[in-house]
């Protein structure tokens, strides 16, 4: 069973910018794709990004294409999440997540293993 962890998060002014990190152990981390989820107080968590499993390609919402960029090295198990220009609409907990075997997908139901999410508080 993957584990994985992220860390990053914090507070940070409008205008600026975070880099998050998700570090998996166990599993098979190169063989699949990974994501980046959010959930801000009182919506659904929904899409942030997500890397094939040989980092191209790759695909961002709407909302933050253009600002943030995932990235990912398999030597280290890890993937990254680097956030810039960052607004209090990108305000949420930012969870990372493992694709399923075989797949390339914003769906979280195509996502079978999660972090514990790592707090962005953006203010204005």
């Amino acid at each position: 069973q993957v584990q994985l962890v992220e860390s990053g998060g914090g507070f940070v002014q409008a205008g600026g910018s975070l880099r998050l990190s998700c570090v998996a152990s166990g599993g098979t981390f190169y063989r699949r794709s990974m994501g980046w989820f959010r959930q801000a107080p009182g919506k659904e968590r929904e899409f942030v990004a997500v890397i094939s499993s040989l980092s191209r390609p790759s695909s961002y919402a709407d909302s933050v294409k253009g600002r943030f960029t995932i990235s990912r090295e398999n030597a280290r198990n890890t993937v990254y999440l680097q956030m810039n220009s960052l607004k209090p609409d990108d305000t949420a907990v930012y969870f990372c997540a493992q694709g399923t075997q075989g797949t390339y997908s914003s769906l979280s139901a195509d996502f079978d293993s999660w972090g514990q999410g790592t707090q962005v508080t953006v203010s204005s």
